[in-house]
């Protein structure tokens, strides 16, 4: 199956108002141009360096999407052109975000990553932290950032009631926080193992990877 073809297959899945995210972290450009052609425009990248080469070499209507977790001091590689980065844990990065954007003369959307997995390696603020950051002061002098949704990770588990069980649980806490905050539109959960579960559970956003662009070569 081509790339395109895969693209258009999982599209057909998906209604008008869900946003597909094309993960192309470790993949070529030839592959990225093949999905472009087949009309895909928003790709994910996992990595700020590998991010700005891309985007320095590849068509300038692509919107990119930074969805890994993302260190302080890469923000500035990122910050003149990057639509929306997904994974944000803390108030040192909102704020360092904010700076590189203020610097570009730009308003940077931003997703809050919430942790709902079980599993330790998995980032994100627990939901109190979530709404503190929300109502803290410091966050709404912020000028530069746009908190646009929340973002969440499942367990890597088998146990699809486990999946649907964190995903709903987050689905409810998103559902909360659009209602305090018009400005939080977006819930990102879902990804190439559980996008269908996700997309059940209220997901509006789903970052797909491999089955696009099939299994990924990390050597």
């Amino acid at each position: 199956m081509s790339i395109a073809t895969n693209i258009q297959n999982i599209k057909s899945e998906l209604a008008k108002n869900i946003t597909l995210v094309a993960v192309s972290k470790t993949k070529p450009n030839e592959d990225i141009l093949e999905a472009y052609t087949g009309g895909q425009r928003i790709f994910g990248e996992n990595k700020a360096q590998e991010l700005t080469q891309k985007y320095e070499s590849l068509p300038k209507d692509i919107e990119w999407h930074l969805i890994g977790h993302l260190q302080t001091n890469k923000v500035k590689y990122i910050a003149p052109f990057v639509h929306l980065i997904h994974a944000v844990d803390s108030l040192k990065l909102l704020k360092e975000i904010n700076k590189q954007a203020l610097k570009n003369n730009r308003v940077i959307n931003c997703l809050l990553q919430v942790k709902i997995a079980e599993e330790e390696s998995k980032f994100g603020l627990t939901p109190t932290d979530t709404e503190a950051l929300l109502n803290s002061d410091e966050v709404q002098q912020l000028k530069g950032i746009q908190i646009a949704g929340l973002m969440g990770m499942s367990t890597n588990t088998p146990d699809t009631n486990q999946i649907k069980k964190e995903f709903n649980a987050l689905n409810l806490f998103f559902k909360q926080l659009s209602r305090q905050y018009p400005t939080v539109t977006i819930l990102s959960m879902g990804m190439s193992g559980d996008y269908r579960i996700a997309l059940e559970q209220g997901s509006n956003m789903v970052r797909v990877g491999s089955s696009i662009f099939g299994n990924r070569n990390y050597s």
